[in-house]
């Protein structure tokens, strides 16, 4: 394997895991916080099963969790595409194929000359 496929694949995997682990540490922690916290039954003006929809820190957290997601997306779109995007050709064989090219169509040429 490259390097370039190696380290795509290590900066998809992070990608994963980070969006993983920030979901379970964040969203998931805040929703099992919020409802354990109303032992009296549910408002449905305020709460939506069990979860206070006013509390302070809904708001600070699922933006931050958006934001995080979306780096996390862009970091596996990233890993992914050095993972499957094949290697570029070297200069030496690039410059190789331009030359037998130009042969091939001065030969062409000559051929065509000499039928006229």
């Amino acid at each position: 394997m490259a390097k370039d496929k190696i380290i795509g694949l290590i900066v998809m995997i992070a990608g994963v895991i980070i969006a993983i682990i920030y979901t379970l540490g964040s969203v998931v922690d805040l929703f099992m916080a919020t409802i354990g916290k109303q032992p009296n039954g549910i408002d449905m003006t305020t709460d939506w099963l069990g979860v206070d929809l006013l509390d302070w820190r809904l708001f600070v957290v699922a933006p931050m969790w958006l934001i995080i997601i979306l780096v996390c997306v862009i970091a596996v779109w990233i890993g992914y595409s050095m993972l499957t995007t094949p290697a570029p050709v070297p200069l030496e064989e690039l410059e190789e194929e331009l030359a037998a090219e130009e042969a091939e169509e001065e030969e062409e040429e000559e051929i065509e000359e000499g039928k006229s």
